[in-house]
């Protein structure tokens, strides 16, 4: 018998065999954890769908191949598959568990903040890990018994270069519109509004090679460089007046959301928004569709600084709106009291065109006694900084406080910010905690506020929120509620992606502007913010904002990074049911986007 195994093991097809259904194996069970819920369901779609079973299964294959061509043997190959694919696809598990987001290929750059994110969850080893690792080492202990053929290192050359000679004809295949959009639709069991559930009806492993795509920029549909530059040059830059420079400061506020007008919402303390409804009766105010969830924070920040639909990674000097006041005259300084590495904002800031931008480990940090600042201390320091400023100036300050998850097991605030309705005492605490920490925030912006309007220097303030907050694992305390952020309506889309924004300004600058800046603002996306406050400011700004105002006039105020749809005169669109005017309104926008991207002119 073990003459007839050793023979066996030994020859060169089935061995192969053997690897190559291994790898197939892998790829099964993959997707099987593509899915946080419906794994069964999802599965039997997943292989009613020739397209996401082959494009799924057709890259372990080939990373199989690959390592066999390096290690020589079908096992250790068979065991770094697993590694890979398997590691990805439980990354992606526990970030859908914790974040409703998916793991793309943009991800990997930011390992470090996803460990230090890690930490603040309570992680838990599932019973599919332990089958995941059993399954890989018992894989791998076959196939080191019954196949050990050895190819010469003239086939293990020619293995690896036939493999990787595939991946040029298979990235046309991967990084397709159209098989993504089409091919492999599979809305049967998701919200196909919802594009955190489009991304799992695809599998894993194909998404997140798509999503490659993003991560590497490719140019927009019909790109050509020199009509992007001559649209653009066809605008003149519009320069500031010297006595309408008044100093700006924008603050995004983590997680700060107004729930007042959501359906089913926890009925809160008058205190928790009284003072972000007394200033929006003084100032302009409206909704703000961000494209992320509970989570993203630098896709808010980093649009509204530059105007970009969908943005680069900000590795060098960058165009942004930071840099064109700049060239007006302006200082630009921020601060942040998280870490400089985190989403790597010291060099992104710095890309961006900040001059100095102060984080927790050379500000902050000492005065919070080495933690992070909450916004007790953070506002009272932004005031002092701001009066020390050289004028005009432009300030960005992205609070931390309000980040999740809250505390589930007790009362941190020391108070009743909602009425108890019945809650679950983890869902009290949970909203409880959130509140608490919004009543905080609230009264802090109250108080800048307040400081600013017994200012003579001319100051606007910009505030927004980020996204909505997290409550609960895979947004547990929303649906407990009924509160409508399903994506499977327009109405919850809406909800789903919606904070709010606010303009104001002192005496001094509304004398210095000519303007009350006082009414309602449009319903917009935060790549269209700094438009919308040069509005209320009456500022032309650089030609590439005058192209938004083009495209805001003709109703179009939000371009959904995610969910690759636009919001136009209130209603949403997907892109090819736009207009034929608007919608090469909207191409062009995308081009001279990806153009300002390219070529930096400061």
């Amino acid at each position: 018998m073990q003459s007839k195994i050793r023979g066996f093991s030994r020859r060169r097809g089935a061995t192969l065999f053997l690897a190559i259904a291994a790898a197939l194996c892998l790829g099964v069970l993959s997707l099987l954890f593509a899915m946080k819920q419906n794994r069964l369901p999802m599965l039997q779609s997943y292989f009613s769908n020739p397209w996401i079973l082959v494009l799924n299964l057709l890259p372990g294959v080939l990373l199989a191949v690959l390592f066999f061509a390096l290690f020589g043997s079908a096992a250790p190959a068979f065991a770094a598959t697993g590694a890979v694919v398997m590691g990805c696809t439980w990354v992606n598990w526990f970030k859908l568990q914790f974040r409703n987001d998916p793991f793309v290929f943009e991800d990997v750059l930011l390992v470090k903040e996803a460990g230090n994110m890690a930490g603040k969850y309570q992680l838990f080893v599932p019973k599919g890990l332990v089958l995941t690792v059993l399954c890989i080492v018992s894989g791998t202990v076959f196939l080191y018994v019954f196949a050990r053929w050895k190819p010469s290192r003239r086939e293990r050359i020619a293995a690896g270069v036939i493999a990787l000679a595939l991946l040029f004809p298979l990235r046309a295949l991967y990084f397709s519109n159209a098989v993504y959009s089409e091919h492999t639709q599979n809305n049967g069991l998701i919200n196909q509004w919802d594009a955190t559930q489009v991304y799992q009806s695809k599998g894993f492993v194909y998404p997140f090679l798509y999503s490659l795509k993003a991560a590497t920029a490719p140019a927009p549909e019909g790109y050509s460089a020199p009509e992007a530059a001559a649209r653009l040059a066809s605008y003149p830059n519009g320069e500031i007046p010297e006595g309408k420079k008044v100093n700006i400061i924008a603050v995004m506020l983590e997680s700060y959301c107004d729930f007042t007008d959501v359906p089913n919402a926890p009925e809160v303390s008058p205190s928790v928004y009284a003072p972000l409804h007394a200033l929006e009766e003084e100032g302009i105010s409206g909704k703000l569709v961000t494209n992320i969830f509970a989570g993203g924070t630098i896709n808010s920040e980093r649009s509204f600084l530059t105007g970009f639909p969908t943005l680069p990674t900000f590795n060098q000097a960058t165009n942004s709106y930071v840099w064109y006041l700049r060239s007006q005259g302006y200082r630009a300084v921020g601060s942040h009291p998280g870490y400089e590495w985190f989403y790597q904002r010291g060099k992104a800031n710095a890309n961006m065109g900040f001059e100095e931008y102060l984080f927790q480990e050379d500000h902050f940090g000492a005065l919070a006694e080495g933690g992070i600042a909450s916004d007790d201390i953070l506002f009272p320091e932004l005031m002092r900084l701001c009066d020390g400023e050289r004028e005009p100036y432009f300030s960005f300050t992205v609070t931390y406080q309000g980040h999740g998850p809250y505390p589930d097991g007790e009362n941190v605030w020391g108070g009743d910010f909602i009425v108890n309705n019945g809650y679950s005492e983890r869902e009290y605490n949970i909203l409880n905690n959130y509140f608490g920490s919004i009543e905080n925030t609230s009264r802090n912006l109250e108080a800048l506020a307040g400081h600013l309007r017994q200012s003579d220097s001319p100051t606007v303030l910009l505030v927004f929120g980020d996204h909505k907050p997290w409550l609960g694992d895979n947004e547990s305390v929303y649906q407990s509620l009924g509160m409508p952020v399903a994506c499977d309506t327009p109405e919850g889309f809406l909800c789903h992606y919606s904070t709010q924004y606010l303009i104001w300004g002192n005496d001094a600058a509304k004398r210095a502007l000519g303007r009350e800046l006082r009414g309602d603002g449009p319903t917009i996306g935060p790549s269209m913010l700094m438009c919308t406050l040069f509005d209320a400011l009456g500022w032309e700004g650089p030609p590439f904002m005058q192209e938004q105002r083009g495209l805001m006039e003709a109703g179009v105020t939000m371009y959904h990074a995610v969910a690759k749809n636009v919001l136009m005169d209130g209603e949403l669109y997907d892109l090819p049911e736009l207009p034929a005017p608007v919608r090469f309104l909207v191409q062009d926008y995308f081009c001279d986007a990806y153009y300002e991207r390219k070529h930096f002119a400061y």
